[in-house]
């Protein structure tokens, strides 16, 4: 407006100086001559008029930029939204800073906006047509702000007054956080707990809920009066320090009648508690918390949940989670959060000095997580840990014809309920363990796959059509090389089983010849095509993120020994179980891999990975040898037999060394099997890997304890 109002100004002296230039030109000259006098007044007048506006546009752009109340409220709402409530208290005025200290001030806003997670605060202030400029101004706008209550929305006003200097500052009180937010009133924010949803096997069995554990405390009243020896004998039975108790007990709000709490502990645990209740003070209330009935058998499954970590709140930020929340920290409580997660309810209420509830400002309702059902079968989940707890291994059962996994194992395991109770030091020692690595998931990784490989080898050789199944390759005894270029590097096998030797005699009898001179045969550009369609080099679909399995470091295979160990199940071949028991549904499936699940459906159907990898004719003739694996007497997997149920299935071993002479190298053991019929009553097929068999029986070792689970499943007819 000052700018426009020069320009006019500007105008009309430059039309008054035409008009005087431009008097009639027979007079002008004798003008000038006869009336110096008026014209030096006339002159005087001009320049009076160019000062004058000159001066007004002075005046005018100063009165633009002197201080607007509105700035001031723009300003201190703008440090609200970026929590500098240091800066805020410098915009009071000097009576509001009498009344209020600086850090009480900084106290109060902070505790109320942040404790009701105020965020992107937004300040409209309507424009007014016109704008008074006296001392004292009152400035009404609206608010709104993202709350853990939702979004909080209201009308306010702030009232302002010039200081010393010209500036708006703002006269404070507590009604500028929220109208009704009168002196010695509180704002209270009360959550509403909602329940996480529980995770059940398909048989309706529980294996992870909500349930009850006992809370341990001291009540310090209760106490000796020199409690050093039982603070002492109180941190050994709970696995904590005396230091920690002693920390506890010393915080501000703990009274004689306190009751202050140390650790959980399971509601089972008889022993601990009366070992407890012997100390003074001692008191043991129930509490409400996660709890994984299956313990250590499912630890690697099921997962658990902890607090969440500043991290996690700040990118799950808008999601509903507060400091307090939990959130899946591994296996199915992670992989499912989504849909286990609960959303506590909260209420934002301003209470007067008695705690009465005056006004809710925000609020927003509880929402329980879902439940979910899993594929898992609990009690084949128990079987195979008890098999293998004592073990560094894996089990991995599926159901071949649906792709419904039965069970996940990972041993050594560990006990989620540790994490929800507290673990202790030493306890975090032992499970951090470099030689045992409890807490390393081994089902999601990826081995070295030994002789369960020929298999896959078997089906790629006979469907590709560089394997005749029936022909006799030939003996060559139990050392072999292509030729003299391979230098001193010899494939050896373990059984001289005679001079027939076909595809089935050599699954029989695990000829790692057989199957090394068969993958020359192929060639490595067939056998990678073939592991592409298998699903090497790629994401498995699965709820739980597997390792990718893989043939060679860079996708290539590089020579002759590297194929022909890559054909009997070694060279640079890393297989995940699951991704083998896939793999193995071929067999069953007429050449399609089924997709493993873990998530039950009513009236589910399978879903194929891999459509046709192999051809019906190519499943049916591997299915058959491979029967004869566990069939025949002589089969290296005939320990797993079971009365009344044809299993096709393949041992294997693999030999982890630095070199072809290297004597103190590792075994690791597999065994695969699987019910032969797709109409089978209960279809199953578990694979089963342990890191080291040496001295152990080598894969026999695994393929008894496999054979145990498959039993205990699949009962004899």
């Amino acid at each position: 407006m000052a700018e426009g109002k020069s320009k006019e100004g500007k105008t009309d002296l430059k039309a008054e100086e035409t008009h005087i230039r431009k008097a009639p030109g027979g007079r002008k000259r004798r003008a000038r001559r006869r009336n110096r006098k008026p014209v030096i007044i006339a002159c005087s007048v001009v320049m009076a008029v160019v000062i004058c506006a000159a001066a007004g546009v002075i005046i005018w752009e100063v009165l633009s930029r002197r201080p607007v109340a509105a700035d001031t409220v723009k300003e201190y709402f703008a440090l609200l939204d970026k929590g500098d409530y240091a800066g805020m208290y410098e915009l009071l005025s000097d009576g509001s800073k009498k009344e209020i200290l600086e850090e009480d001030f900084i106290e109060r806003n902070q505790n109320i906006y942040e404790g009701i997670e105020a965020a992107d605060i937004k300040v409209t202030i309507p424009e007014e047509e016109n704008v008074t400029r006296e001392d004292t101004e009152t400035v009404t706008y609206g608010t709104s702000m993202e709350t853990s209550g939702g979004t909080l929305e209201f009308d306010n006003q702030m009232t302002l007054v010039k200081s010393d200097s010209g500036e708006y500052r703002v006269e404070w009180d507590s009604t500028l956080i929220f109208p009704s937010l009168l002196e010695g009133y509180r704002v209270s924010v009360n959550t509403v707990p909602a329940q996480r949803g529980s995770i059940y096997d398909r048989n309706g069995t529980v294996i992870a809920d909500q349930g009850t554990v006992s809370e341990v405390g001291l009540v310090p009243g209760k106490m000796n009066e020199d409690p050093a020896a039982d603070i002492q004998k109180i941190a050994d039975i709970l696995g904590l320090t005396a230091e920690g108790i002693n920390e506890e007990l010393s915080a501000s709000w703990v009274q004689d009648d306190s009751f202050v709490p140390l650790k959980q502990i399971a509601k089972d645990d008889t022993a601990k508690e009366e070992q407890l209740l012997q100390i003074p003070g001692i008191l043991i209330n129930d509490a409400e918390a996660r709890i994984y009935p299956l313990g250590a058998a499912a630890g690697h499954l099921t997962g658990y949940v902890q607090a969440i970590t500043a991290e996690e709140l700040e990118e799950k930020q808008g999601e509903g989670y507060h400091a307090n929340s939990v959130i899946g920290k591994a296996g199915l409580e992670a992989a499912f959060e989504e849909q286990l997660r609960a959303e506590d309810g909260v209420e934002i209420n301003i209470v007067d000095e008695g705690g009465s509830v005056l006004e809710t400002l925000a609020s927003k309702e509880a929402k329980n997580g879902e439940d979910i059902r899993v594929t898992i079968d609990a009690s084949l989940q128990q079987t195979a840990y008890e098999q293998f707890k004592d073990e560094r291994g894996a089990v991995a059962a599926m159901n071949p014809v649906t792709g419904e996994i039965l069970a996940l194992v990972s041993t050594p395991g560990y006990d989620p309920n540790e994490f929800i109770l507290g673990i202790t030091d030493a306890r975090w020692e032992e499970l951090n363990n470099p030689e045992t690595m409890p807490l390393q998931s081994r089902f999601q990784s990826t081995w070295v796959p030994g002789s369960t490989f020929k298999g896959i080898t078997a089906a790629i050789g006979v469907d590709s059509g560089k394997l005749d199944p029936a022909a006799n390759l030939g003996y060559v005894g139990l050392s072999w090389q292509k030729d003299e270029s391979w230098g001193d590097y010899y494939v050896t096998t373990l059984t001289d089983y005679g001079e027939n030797v076909n595809l089935e005699n050599a699954l029989v009898y695990s000829d790692n010849i057989y199957f090394a001179r068969t993958a020359l045969n192929i060639g490595a550009d067939v056998m990678k095509e073939y592991f592409g369609k298998m699903g090497f080099d790629e994401e498995i679909p699965f709820e739980l993120s597997l390792q990718q399995s893989t043939y060679d470091d860079d996708g290539n295979i590089d020579s002759d020994i590297q194929l022909a160990d890559t054909g009997y199940g070694q060279g640079q071949l890393l297989v995940n179980p699951v991704h083998m028991l896939s793999m193995y549904s071929m067999f069953v499936n007429g050449g399609n891999m089924i997709q493993p699940v873990l998530t039950l459906e009513d009236g589910y159907t399978a879903k194929v990975w891999k459509q046709q990898v192999i051809s019906p004719e190519t499943a049916e003739t591997v299915k058959s040898d491979l029967i004869q694996v566990i069939e025949n007497p002589s089969g290296t997997g005939a320990v797993a037999k079971i009365d009344g149920i044809t299993m096709l299935g393949k041992t294997g071993t693999a030999e982890i060394k630095d070199s072809q002479d290297d004597t103190d190298g590792i075994e690791r053991g597999w065994f695969i099997c699987e019910t032969a019929d797709a109409a089978a009553a209960k279809p199953v097929a578990v694979v089963g890997m342990i890191e080291d068999v040496k001295g152990k029986g080598g894969s026999n070792y695994v393929t008894q304890k496999v054979g145990n689970i498959v039993s205990a499943y699949v009962p004899a007819n």
